[in-house]
Formats: structure tokens, sequence, C-alpha cells
């Protein structure tokens, strides 16, 4: 037998290639024990969010807050000349937005009628246009108000559903870990609007509050796909006491790292074409407010639940005793640990209810070819 053939596939030559390596699930990135970087890196997101939240809030449309919108083709009507008429009537500091090449639509506050008469009539006429082809709406706030009520209130349902489903098929544990996470995305990306609010005069709109709601269903998707491969790699491991907790869950990131990343990518090349496409070239605004936040929230629940649920349920996990004695005994250099410890870390990890074959891939196979700690000899 020559020397290619009698080593593993993650043995060959080919193992060097990245690539390679990912599509097998055959990495080993320490995702876990950097989790106080990744910590780092979301706490400074979180905080340049909540000061600018506190500083100046979410920049609201009309639709929570109340106003009036006028909207029109434009024809050879620029943005500074529509500032120019609307100003001395209802401010120079309104929204004004280019819908495409040929609309445009103003943006006010409350107002009585004749203010906003008086609005559509001096902006039909810098338009050249016919007043009657000039559209007004005027939304109250007592409508903003409801759709926030509601969607916190599907935002609370879905906290419970999440939470009860996963700790029944899974641990409560990994619940706590997903919720920490869809928290994480919910606080960052609220975060990050009031930031690009600010800098860009962006708004949360209906749209945004639907995009939203739907993103969290994502990163959810993305960390179960994550835990679901921990649980039967927990049950193989925990038996054998070759891993603890925290390779467990590094074993199992590694493995299902190329998953992520396809579905992630698959998902965001969508909302891309909704940015460019829709709201970019063809001037659809709710489809730019609706992929905007889809875009956020993609590259936000991937990010969490790579580097914040995985990470935080290694920690909850390794608090536990039967895990700890697995720990300690591999900290010592023993190669296994005693039928007590295992059967213990065995039972605690079947109350996830998943019934799962044992792994044939022993702890040298999974990290690079040989067990920690000693040398791959060469193959003869």
């Amino acid at each position: 037998m020559s020397s290619t053939e009698s080593l593993t596939p993650y043995q060959t030559d080919r193992a060097g290639s990245l690539w390679y390596r990912l599509s097998h699930g055959a990495t080993n990135y320490e995702f876990v024990r950097r989790w106080k970087r990744w910590l780092l890196i979301s706490g400074t997101v979180i905080v340049i969010g909540l000061v600018s939240l506190a500083a100046r809030g979410l920049s609201l449309g009309i639709d929570f807050k109340g106003g009036t919108s006028w909207e029109f083709d434009r024809k050879s009507l620029t943005v500074a000349q529509a500032r120019d008429v609307v100003g001395p009537i209802i401010g120079r500091d309104a929204p004004i937005q280019l819908l495409g090449t040929d609309r445009m639509r103003v943006k006010g506050a409350k107002s009585d009628e004749a203010t906003r008469t008086k609005v559509a009539d001096a902006l039909a006429k810098a338009a050249k246009i016919d007043r009657k082809n000039l559209s007004t709406n005027f939304v109250g706030p007592t409508w903003g108000k409801d759709v926030s009520r509601k969607a916190l209130i599907a935002l609370l349902w879905f906290f419970v559903v999440i939470t009860a489903y996963i700790s029944i098929r899974f641990q409560f544990k990994m619940a706590i870990a997903a919720l920490a996470a869809v928290f994480h995305d919910v606080i960052v990306t609220v975060g990050i609007y009031s930031v690009i609010g600010g800098l860009f005069g962006i708004e949360v709109t209906p749209a945004t509050v639907i995009a939203f709601l739907t993103i969290l269903g994502f990163s959810l998707y993305d960390t179960i796909v994550v835990f679901d491969k921990v649980a039967d790699n927990e049950k193989t491991y925990a038996a054998s006491g070759k891993l603890a907790y925290t390779d467990v869950v590094n074993l199992s990131m590694n493995q299902t790292l190329m998953r992520s990343i396809n579905t992630s990518f698959v998902a965001i090349l969508p909302v891309l074409s909704l940015l460019i496409v829709g709201a970019g070239f063809m001037g659809a605004v709710a489809l730019g407010d609706f992929g905007l936040a889809l875009f956020i929230g993609l590259i936000t629940g991937a990010y969490s639940s790579i580097f914040v649920a995985s990470p935080l349920l290694a920690l909850l996990k390794e608090r536990e005793e039967a895990w700890t004695k697995i720990r300690t005994k591999l900290a010592r250099g023993g190669d296994s640990i005693t039928a007590e410890a295992g059967a213990a870390a065995r039972d605690q990890a079947a109350h996830s209810g998943v019934v799962v074959a044992v792994d044939p891939l022993s702890a040298a196979s999974v990290f690079g070819g040989a067990p920690r700690g000693r040398k791959q000899g060469k193959a003869r």
C-alpha cells in the first residue's frame, strides 16, 4: 500500500487546501476559546448603538409618528428646488426622496388640511403638472402605535414558542444560548438603524419592522443547525470522554461551518438584488426599506449563531458536573474517564431527546489527524 493510500482523507496533501477542509468539515478553528474576542466585538457595536439611541433615538417614518407625504412626477424639478418650494410652508428640513428617475416624495410633520393643500398646490406648480396628478397621503400617529404594539406582541410570542421548542427538542441551556443570540441581533440591528438614520436619514418604516421580524427566524435557523450537530456529538463524546464540551462545540461548529457560509451567502444574494436593482435602479423605496433591514439582519444573524450562541452554550455546559469531570480528567493527561463520569454525561446529553448513532471519528481524526499533545508520525 502506498503512503498516500494509508492516510485518512484529512491527512492527504489536499488537506492543505482551505476550501477542501471547509467542504469536508475538517477545519479546526478555535471558535469557543476566543469568546472574549467575540464579546469585545459585539460589545463595541452594541455600545455604539446604545449611545446613538440615547443621543438621537430612531428616525421613525410618518407611519409611526404621523404626518403627510406628497408624491408626484417630478419631471425636471430637483431636490433643491423642491426644498425651496416647501421650506417656507413646512420647513427646509422636510425629508425629500427621489423615487427612481421620474418621481419624488416629500414628507412633512402633522399638519392641518389647509397646509397640506398649500404644499400640494406649490409642488404641482413647481413641477408643472396637473394638481390632480399629485397624491397626498395623511397618516395619523395612532396607526404607527398600533403597528408597534402588534409587532412587540408578535416578538414576545416568538420568544415564548422558540424557548419551548428548543427546550423540548434539545436542552433548556441551548434555548438560553439561542435567545441570547436573538437578543444580540435585536440590540445590534436597532443600534445600527439609529446610527445610519443619523448619518443617511434612513427611516424605520413598516417594511423595516416586517423584515426585522423575518430575520430573527433566519438567525435561529442557523443556530439550530449548529446545535443539532452539537447534540449528536455530545452523545458520542459524553460516552467516550475523549473531548471536553468546549471541544465538542468547536468540532460541531467546524463541521457545519461550510453549511452556515453557504446558507448565509445564498440568502444575502437576493437581498442584494432587492437593494441594488429594486431600490437603486427602479426606485422602489419599500423594497429598499425591506432589503436593507434584511441585509443587516442576515449578517448579524450569521455572526451571532457562530460567535455568540455556540460559545455561550459551551460556557454554560462546562459548568455541569459531568463535563467538569471530563475536562479535569483530560487536563491531567488521561485518555479516558471513569465509567461513572461517562455515564453521567451520557445521561445528561440524553435529555435532548435525540437518538443518534455513535460517531466513528475519534478525537485524533477530528483534530488534524493526531490527538492533542502528540505528534503524528509519518506514513510509511
